[in-house]
This record gives structure tokens, C-alpha cells and sequence, in this order.
């Protein structure tokens, strides 16, 4: 026969067991570490999620906008599909995260670590990524359009066929980044490193080169109509092909 003291013993332990569930903790708004919890789907929309840890959790289609994220852990985290847009992300740790197709309209990834990152077909129009790191980040066939990555680090990034036209990437390290078929429209490259990137076919209309670094990249059938080249370093760049900015083809 179990006494009232073992029964109310039983009891303590069975609703301090209900209540460490850290997912329902982090859903209920009572907790904000989830380190490696399934929350695929979870309506996590305004939360309060400021230097959480999140590493490895599982958030693939959660509603999220507007979120507040700053400085929180994600890396390693499954963000595919995700609803980012207008969320805080400032200086958050999304190294080695999967944000393929996940949409991130104005966020704020300002300082934020990517390096390594899977941001294929993402949708980051107007979004914030000034001194992000996402170098050997996988961002092809991303929407980039009137970004603001002023001094992002993308060394060896791949941007294949994303559209980065009217993009800010001033003073951005892009040396060695495959922007082949990419959409550079009227960009602002000033002061660029973008020393052997591969830039087969991109589309560099208007875009201000001003001092950008070009040396030993590939732009062969790339456009150039009407760029700005002031200063530019074309040292041992591959221009077969090119329009150059007066609209004649570089043979």
C-alpha cells in the first residue's frame, strides 16, 4: 500500500516530467533553449527568442516573421521553408544551417555567421546582411534583389543564378565566389574582392565596379554595358566574350 507521501512524491515527479518537455516549454512561451527539438511547422510568429539555443533543432516550415532572434544559436538547424520574413537575426549563429527556399524578406542578418550555410532559392529580397559571414555558404538561385551586404564575407560562396541586382556588396569579400548566370543589375560592387570568381554570363549592367579587385576572374560572356570601371583591377581576368561598358564584345 503506498502512503499519501509516496503518493504526492509520484505526483511532484509526474508534473515536473510533464513540464521539462522543452518543446512545449518553447511553444508555451515559458522557455527559449531547444537545442535539437522537432518543432517542424511550429507558429512561432513575434516570439521572443532573443540568444536562444536552438542548434540542431528541426523548425523546417515554421511561421516565424517577425521573430526576434538576435544572437541566438541556430547552427545546424533545419530552417528549410521557414517563414523568416522581417525577423531579427543580428549576429545569430546560422553556421552550417539549412535555410534552402526559406523566405527572409527584410530580415536583419546583420552580423549574423553563415559561413556554410544552404540558402538555395531563398527568398532574402531587401533583406540586411551588412558584415554577415557566409563564406562556402551554398546561396544559388537565391533572390538577393536590394540587399544591403555591405562588407559580407562570401569567400567561395556560391551565388550561380541568383538575382543580386541592385544589391549593395560594397567592400564585400567575394573572392573565389561562383556567381556564374548570376543577375548583378545596376549592383554596388565598389571596393569588391572579387579576385578569381567565376562570373560566366552574369549580368553586370550598371553595376559600379569602382575600385572592385577582378583580377584572375572569369568573365567570359558576362555583361558589362554601361559599368562603372573606375579603378578596377582586370589583371589576368577572362573577358572572351564580355560586352564591355561602350558596348562592343571583347573578342
Amino acid at each position: 500500500m503506498i502512503g499519501p507521501l509516496a503518493l504526492g512524491f509520484l505526483a511532484a515527479s509526474a508534473a515536473m516530467g510533464q513540464a521539462a518537455d522543452p518543446a512545449a516549454e518553447l511553444l508555451a512561451g515559458r522557455a527559449k533553449d531547444c537545442p535539437k527539438c522537432s518543432l517542424p511547422g511550429a507558429q512561432l510568429k513575434r516570439a521572443d527568442l532573443r540568444a536562444a539555443d536552438l542548434a540542431g533543432a528541426n523548425l523546417a516550415h515554421a511561421n516565424l516573421h517577425r521573430a526576434s532572434l538576435s544572437g541566438a544559436n541556430l547552427s545546424a538547424a533545419n530552417l528549410t521553408g521557414a517563414n523568416l520574413n522581417k525577423t531579427d537575426l543580428k549576429r545569430a549563429n546560422l553556421s552550417d544551417a539549412r535555410l534552402g527556399e526559406a523566405m527572409l524578406f527584410e530580415a536583419d542578418l546583420s552580423g549574423a555567421d553563415m559561413n556554410r550555410a544552404d540558402l538555395s532559392g531563398a527568398l532574402m529580397g531587401s533583406s540586411r546582411l551588412t558584415f554577415a559571414k557566409l563564406d562556402s555558404a551554398n546561396i544559388a538561385d537565391a533572390d538577393l534583389a536590394d540587399a544591403i551586404m555591405h562588407g559580407a564575407q562570401l569567400k567561395g560562396a556560391d551565388l550561380s543564378r541568383s538575382d543580386l541586382s541592385q544589391t549593395t556588396l560594397r567592400r564585400a569579400d567575394l573572392a573565389g565566389a561562383k556567381l556564374a548566370g548570376s543577375g548583378l543589375m545596376r549592383a554596388d560592387l565598389r571596393g569588391a574582392d572579387l579576385s578569381g570568381a567565376d562570373l560566366r554570363g552574369a549580368d553586370l549592367m550598371r553595376a559600379d565596379l569602382t575600385g572592385a579587385d577582378l583580377s584572375g576572374a572569369d568573365l567570359k560572356g558576362s555583361r558589362l554595358l554601361l559599368a562603372k570601371l573606375t579603378d578596377a583591377k582586370l589583371d589576368g581576368a577572362d573577358l572572351t566574350g564580355t560586352v564591355m561598358p561602350d558596348g562592343t564584345t571583347h573578342p
